[in-house]
């Protein structure tokens, strides 16, 4: 009951957030300057006044603003996202068929960033003035400055001129089709390389850091010398007693950077090819198919919630003084 009870205010909390962001996006695209009926016009080489005027109509663009959001609200309540302009399909078929490979891709982005950082990080405090130490404080600085687009673009130099040793777009390759679902996860995993190389190297930088500091914050605690003068082994004191407090900024930073991985992932999924929610987005933000738009907006603002909520539970499942109430 105790922990039922803060959840539920946090599920409140976040049906509140989800209306705002619907809203907030909503007006956001209404009140940007273009009309996508002209885009229409523009894709299919002129149009005649009736058919302008019958697009108009079947879009709602002829309401007010406020009417066309009182719409758009009805609409998403009864879970109707709308109909794509340039597609010209369900809003919710395009985002339920690009959601997944999306998910693959950032999920296994921030494995690769927390366990690596967190590798990282607690292997450099084991020494802090040494060598690995001080190259992990460079590499990282260097990992950090860098932007994602550079990186990925850098890489596809790499790994399609010099080293042709990963495939530099797509999910998969037409020639591996009908050998089997162990043979399609391999190559999906061969494809994924790249693209989360990219993605996470920035977090990758940033998380070891932060597990560096948190870890020699950990270690000169009362109670990590107390474990040391009962001659517990260096691994027991820090796996087992250091690890555990010193992972909780890491995971933070994490769920509170979900956001920001999302939107990395944009500019990945561009450079890459990669068919996801980013990918999507750009074309939708090009022809300015504003269904669409608002549809993935409001699916990454789901996405990060409950991203966030998630971080919520692992942190209490990790701190029982959260659990308890407790400080």
């Amino acid at each position: 009951m105790r922990l039922l009870i803060p959840l539920a205010i946090r599920l409140a909390y976040a049906a509140i957030l989800v209306v705002a962001v619907i809203v907030l996006n909503f007006l956001l695209i209404r009140l940007a300057p273009g009309d996508p009926v002209e885009t229409i016009a523009g894709a299919m080489g002129g149009m005649t006044e009736e058919l302008r005027a019958e697009l108009v109509r079947a879009y709602g663009l002829d309401l007010s603003l406020p009417q066309q959001l009182l719409r758009y609200l009805a609409r998403m309540l009864s879970g109707d996202l709308g109909y794509s302009y340039f597609f010209n399909l369900p809003v919710s078929g395009l985002i339920l068929e690009r959601v997944p490979q999306t998910v693959l891709l950032v999920v296994v982005a921030v494995a690769v960033s927390l366990l690596a950082g967190t590798a990282l990080g607690v292997l450099a405090s084991r020494r802090p003035n040494g060598w690995f130490s001080q190259s992990l404080t460079v590499l990282s600085v260097v990992g950090y400055a860098a932007p994602v687009f550079w990186t990925g673009i850098m890489l596809i130099i790499v790994f399609a001129a010099w080293l042709p040793l990963f495939p530099v777009s797509g999910m998969d390759d037409i020639a591996n089709a009908g050998n089997g679902w162990f043979a399609y996860a391999l190559d999906v995993a061969h494809h994924l390389v790249l693209p989360v190389a990219t993605l996470s190297i920035i977090y990758v930088a940033q998380y070891s850091n932060l597990a560096r500091a948190s870890m020699l914050d950990v270690l000169g605690a009362d109670y990590i010398r107390t474990a040391r003068a009962k001659g517990l082994s260096e691994g027991s004191v820090y796996f087992k007693h250091a690890l555990k407090n010193a992972i909780l900024p890491v995971v933070t930073v994490a769920g509170l950077q979900f956001g920001n991985l999302l939107a990395g992932a944009i500019l990945v999924e561009t450079v890459f090819n990669w068919p996801g929610l980013g990918r999507l987005a750009f074309e939708s933000i090009l022809r300015r198919d504003h269904p669409t738009i608002l549809g993935i907006l409001f699916c990454s603002a789901c996405m990060v919630i409950a991203a966030n909520l998630l971080t919520d539970l692992v942190y209490r499942a990790i701190d029982p003084r959260i659990r308890t109430g407790s400080r």
